[in-house]
């Protein structure tokens, strides 16, 4: 193997571990029953966040340096309507339930 090789190896392996902690972070939570109420759902949605952060890093090797900044662009614009579309859902399934309470 050569050095570009194996820094890549070293480097899916590094963000397959993070991976799997930020998975099973949650899942220990929640099944061992440590915390309730909002407090799970704010460390499932963190544990996301950064999950997310580490595929970008570690799986498809972006970062400011080296990436166009048209491809940055259009990662922001993708994150921007996800964040509206869940955001959305979010809002009309809070109203739909205050309402029907």
């Amino acid at each position: 193997m050569d050095h570009s090789t194996e820094r890549n190896l070293s480097t899916y392996l590094t963000g397959f571990a993070l991976a799997v902690i930020l998975t099973a972070i949650p899942f220990a939570l929640v099944w061992g029953g440590l915390l309730t109420g909002p407090a799970v759902y704010v460390v499932i949605a963190v544990a996301a966040v950064i999950q997310v952060l580490v595929h970008l890093v570690f799986f498809l090797h972006l970062n400011l340096k080296s990436t166009p900044a048209e491809n940055l662009f259009f990662l922001v614009f993708a994150a921007v309507l996800i964040f509206i579309m869940v955001g959305g859902s979010l809002w009309i399934m809070m109203d739909l339930h205050h309402r029907m309470m």
